[in-house]
């Protein structure tokens, strides 16, 4: 498969885990709220990064953006690694939370693909 097919595909995948996983965010459905809130976060912050994992898996999918879309992948690792601390540091790691490495890995997979296909293009 040709780098830039991969890009989108690993890009894409991991776009929509991130869209997918903001949206109960941004409902404030119950288990997003039991969730976050268990972790110690106050109730005001869920529909905020919601919207923040939105907006920048959206960035990550448009195509330019170069110095947002450095934002938006440095963005959602911290949301990803936050949420992995979160867990860990509050004593609730059960064997499902290595799950969050799977977009962890995506993220750095679609960063690395997304910077070799820059090099390809501006040479």
């Amino acid at each position: 498969m040709k780098k830039h097919t991969l890009y989108w595909v690993v890009t894409g995948l991991f776009a929509a885990f991130m869209i997918f996983s903001a949206v109960s965010n941004v409902m404030m459905s119950p288990e997003a709220v039991l969730l976050i809130t268990g972790l110690g976060y106050p109730k005001y912050f869920i529909p905020f990064i919601g919207m923040a994992k939105i907006a920048g898996s959206i960035v990550v999918l448009i195509p330019g953006l170069k110095r947002l879309k450095e934002w938006a992948y440095a963005g959602l690792f911290f949301d990803l690694a936050g949420a992995f601390f979160s867990i860990v540091a509050r004593g609730l790691f059960e064997p499902m939370v290595l799950t969050l490495l799977l977009p962890i890995g995506f993220l750095f997979w679609s960063y690395f693909l997304w910077h070799k296909k820059l090099a390809v293009t501006n040479s």
